[in-house]
């Protein structure tokens, strides 16, 4: 399907009052439902079904989850936990072994891999053996003959030359770089002192090991960031050259992540400069010939995200937005999370209770939700409307048969076209370009589970 044609309005930025207004407290939209609202009722008897029930050939994709760095980010809004020896990390990966051998057995078959990504926490804290025995077992229990991508999330500090060797003869093909902001009061105050050149020395070696996809994460909203600071974070990142940039904004969430709350209130941004943050660096990276991607992605034009977005093919998973078009995504390792055409589950979030499981022979499944028909209608809407800032409800609802019409929706949108911050034509819903960033606040109007009170989100810009 191409993406609809968008009818926009030139840029003019968002005025405090519409920040005040419209930007709210709102998922992230990388699931529908979102996690708050999984519950106990999906169990590891519901997950073993789930996987038999799987169409046969139908290729998956994997996601392993290593929760262990070197040092805590006081930003961090990961699973993870602080290691300084490899014990913890081997013990660790024995069970991840297990892991995948209890999937597997409730697949009953090799089953086609499309993409593998590792994620943390910090993945790249595993020693190359360990990655090997990781890899070798996820050969010995799946076909990986037509895998398109292996993927892994590096923190360059610590990393040598000899892994990345060893990255490449493993076959990785992509690798995200945590950045998030080379200045130096910056760093100092979210505890990540980062240097530019140690950054371009990974990056470097990637390239001259043959991993050429390069992506950097940067973070807009960090304590004591101004347009100076992270115009200059933009500038040096654009010199290594990457392939996509992602620009998330910080989730300050201190009741969910204690460790945020060393951070101090103070330093923070207040919404009007958060988001003159993330414009002002969002056309930066534009400038420089980057297209954007949804919320807070960059990919350059020649990049397969750019060419799916162009296609209006292109994904929200997990791992945010994404070209990985397997319908389902294995998640391994603890607070994982799968997607099955059948329903999410989530894997438990302790590494004691993930051994505990695992030893006995159970899938470590913490909780979950089953999709019904509304379910998959509205992640639908809420996907393009994430991806491409526009959808035809009447198209989408035709596909899944339905005859909603979203009338009460297209209603409670009054107010942001009213501002011109969003256009209803008949069934298309739009968001301008200005907009942007508010469109979790534009998808969360099609989402009937938050009036039902689970969870505390981030803000939305």
């Amino acid at each position: 399907m191409q993406n609809p044609a968008r009818v926009l309005t030139p840029t003019v930025p968002l005025t405090p009052d519409q920040i005040a207004r419209f930007e709210g407290r709102v998922p992230r939209y990388t699931s529908y439902p979102t996690a708050p609202h999984f519950t106990p009722n999906v169990t590891a008897t519901t997950y073993g079904g789930w996987l038999e029930a799987l169409p046969e050939g139908q290729p998956v994709s994997l996601y392993l989850h290593i929760p262990f760095c070197q040092q805590l980010c006081w930003y961090c809004g990961c699973h993870t936990q602080i290691v300084s020896h490899d014990a913890p990390i081997r013990a660790y990966v024995d069970l991840l072994l297990r892991e995948i051998d209890l999937v597997a057995e409730r697949l009953g078959r090799l089953v086609p891999v499309h993409e593998i990504h590792f994620g943390g926490g910090s993945p790249s804290m595993l020693p190359i053996d360990l990655l090997e025995t990781v890899m070798a077992r996820l050969h010995a229990r799946f076909t990986l003959t037509s895998v398109s991508e292996i993927a892994m999330e590096i923190d360059p500090r610590g990393v040598r030359q000899e892994q990345i060797k060893g990255y490449a003869g493993l076959g990785l093909t992509r690798a995200s770089i945590g950045v998030q902001d080379f200045d130096a009061e910056v760093q100092t105050l979210i505890n990540r002192r980062q240097s530019f050149t140690e950054t371009a020395d990974v990056v470097d070696g990637l390239r001259a090991a043959g991993i050429a996809s390069i992506n950097l994460d940067l973070i807009y909203g960090l304590p004591a960031q101004t347009q100076a600071t992270i115009r200059q974070t933009v500038d040096l990142s654009l010199s290594l050259v990457p392939d996509r940039i992602a620009l998330f904004g910080y989730a300050h969430v201190p009741w969910m992540k204690r460790h945020q709350a060393i951070i101090p209130t103070a330093t923070l941004p207040p919404p009007d400069e958060r988001y003159a943050l993330y414009q002002n660096a969002s056309d930066q990276i534009a400038a420089a010939g980057y297209e954007r991607i949804g919320l807070d992605h960059f990919a350059r034009p020649s990049d397969g995200m750019a060419r799916m977005l162009r296609q209006g093919t292109l994904r929200r998973n997990f791992q945010g937005y994404t070209t990985d078009g397997a319908e389902t995504l294995i998640g391994l390792g603890t607070s994982s999370i799968s997607a099955l055409p059948q329903g999410y589950l989530q894997n438990v979030l302790s590494v004691p209770d993930y051994r505990a499981a695992v030893m006995e022979n159970r899938l470590p499944v913490a909780r979950g939700i089953a999709l019904t028909a509304d379910d998959k209608l509205r992640r639908a809407v809420i996907e393009r409307l994430m991806c491409d800032l526009t959808v035809d409800l009447a198209a989408v609802a035709s596909e899944f048969g339905s005859d909603e019409t979203f009338f009460t929706e297209r209603l409670a949108l009054a107010d942001l076209t009213h501002d011109g911050l969003v256009a209803v034509n008949g069934s298309v819903v739009t968001v301008r370009e200005a907009a942007r960033p508010l469109v979790r606040s534009v998808a969360a109007v099609f989402d009937t589970y938050l009036s039902e009170g689970a969870g505390r989100y981030s803000q939305a810009v």
